[in-house]
């Protein structure tokens, strides 16, 4: 009789024999490469796109050019920039306003009074700054008229500016912040979702084949479950951590993230919650799929789980406008709401490490007790084949 397999290396060997059945499937190959290509393409598509804040407008001056470095210098301190252009021929320079080559065309009147030539009307930014150059060139002529030397005066007056303290400062980066918690909530949403069923179809499958009573021989069904569960979840968080090193590249290298510390600090905190998030929900899912003996009955037994991992989404996604209000606060230390509300938390800056860890803490616990639960559901029902086992019949013979 041969020695018991040490469980360590029982749970090693269950682990590796799923991880590689997932990822040589040629499916799973080529539809991670098309995910990956849409990732980053659409990326650099959206950074391409949304260029728009850069561009400057532009500003065709006819007659003297003295005009257009206060143009400049006032678009520069307003925030919107312009690009003076001096303008030989009026009426061409119509023309271009009208194909909008040009977004004003600015044409000198008596008493040194322009006209604004535009298409249709001049956007609030580009027309301060028109009429703030205009009355600052008026204003030095006068005083220079006057013998008042205008650089001297704008100097000694420069000291008389307002500044503004914020009790409550805008965050420049919140847009981002709030992407990256958008995206956080549904790839967990997609990954925990997906992998959980493909442990219950993989326990379904090997009880179907018969193949299980073959393992259960050889192997706990501890280490049966656990094997399944590491090696389906390394699948998980290998497709996770593709996607989200591709993300955040892509979003870097283009610009369209600039919270480098940030987006990475939120990549690894979403794989480590992805895996306890995962770990939760799979040794439920192995139990589920252990209750029935054909694919199509999956959806039976697995239905209060699928029901639960919405109801967890569903707090996330509207938590994302608000992480740090009381739905977030209060559901953050429940497990499972955890495995997503965190990951929104540490995006959006509100999370502390005491409840980092704290809830952590709570989610092995929690994860290890229902993994012994399971276990027992999983040994009673794995040989029963043919009628579909209650989850009431499952818990009251666990």
């Amino acid at each position: 009789m041969s020695a018991p397999m040490n469980p360590v290396n029982a749970v090693a060997l269950v682990a590796k024999r799923e991880f590689m059945t997932q990822v040589t499937k040629k499916s799973f190959v080529i539809s991670n490469i098309v995910i990956l290509i849409a990732i980053i393409g659409g990326i650099v598509a959206y950074s391409m796109f949304s260029g728009g804040d850069d561009e400057k407008s532009t500003i065709g001056l006819a007659g003297p050019q003295s005009l257009a470095p206060t143009l400049v210098a006032v678009g520069d301190s307003v925030g919107t920039a312009v690009e003076v252009t001096e303008v030989a021929d009026e009426t061409a320079a119509r023309s271009q306003v009208e194909n909008g080559d040009l977004d004003v065309l600015l044409v000198p009147g008596d008493g040194g009074a322009y006209t604004a030539v535009t298409e249709s009307e001049l956007g609030s930014g580009l027309n301060t700054v028109v009429d703030a150059a205009v009355a600052q060139q008026a204003q030095s002529t006068v005083l220079a008229s006057q013998g008042v030397d205008a650089a001297a005066l704008a100097e000694s007056t420069s000291g008389a500016v307002v500044t503004v303290e914020a009790l409550d400062p805008p965050d420049p980066e919140a847009g981002q912040r709030v992407a990256l918690s958008v995206a956080v909530v549904f790839l967990l949403y997609m990954q925990i979702m997906m992998f959980g069923l493909y442990v219950a179809m993989g326990v379904v499958e090997e009880k179907s084949s018969r193949v299980v009573e073959l393992l259960l021989s050889t192997l706990r069904p501890l280490q049966l479950l656990w094997g399944k569960v590491i090696g389906i979840g390394a699948v998980g968080l290998l497709q996770l951590a593709l996607y989200g090193v591709a993300g955040v590249g892509a979003g870097l290298a283009t610009g369209v993230l600039t919270l480098t510390g940030t987006a990475f600090g939120v990549l690894f905190g979403t794989l480590g919650w992805f895996v306890l998030g995962f770990a939760f929900f799979a040794v439920l899912y192995a139990a589920a799929g252990s209750m029935v003996s054909r694919q199509e009955d999956v959806n039976s037994t697995a239905s209060p789980l699928m029901v639960l991992i919405m109801i967890m989404f569903i707090s996330a996604f509207s938590a994302v406008g608000n992480p740090d209000g009381t739905l977030s606060n209060v559901l953050s230390w429940i497990p499972p709401f955890s495995a997503t509300l965190m990951p929104l938390r540490i995006a959006a800056g509100v999370a502390s490490p005491v409840q980092v860890v704290s809830t952590i803490v709570l989610m092995l616990a929690v994860t290890a007790a229902l993994s012994v639960l399971a276990a027992k559901i999983y040994q009673r029902s794995i040989l029963r084949i043919g009628k579909v086992v209650s989850w009431k019949e499952a818990l009251r013979a666990g």
